[in-house]
């Protein structure tokens, strides 16, 4: 199991427009092949950033099978205009 963590933040004043947008769009994040499970946390300290983690069976999941799909087309196009800037993306893999 590989975990995406990706920081987004969201244009300031904008925060309930992208909860709303995030809960509509999540679905082609959910439904992608691979996907596990996709969760959605606010920053207390920073109330305009967001963590989004999603459990995906694979990398390739993410980065081939879900990043070159529709699905991640219709997500960026439900979400991104509310970003201030692009989300940075890392994966976490079980240590050995």
């Amino acid at each position: 199991m590989v975990l995406e963590h990706a920081v987004i933040d969201v244009t300031p004043g904008r925060e309930a427009e992208f909860e709303a947008a995030f809960a509509s769009a999540s679905a082609n994040i959910s439904g992608s092949p691979g996907c596990r499970a996709v969760r959605l946390r606010r920053c207390i300290e920073t109330p305009a950033r967001y963590l989004l983690l999603v459990e995906w069976e694979r990398l390739e999941d993410h980065t081939e099978t879900f990043r070159q799909s529709p699905s991640f087309q219709r997500w960026r196009q439900g979400v991104g205009e509310l970003f201030a800037a692009a989300p940075a993306v890392e994966h976490y893999a079980e240590p050995a």
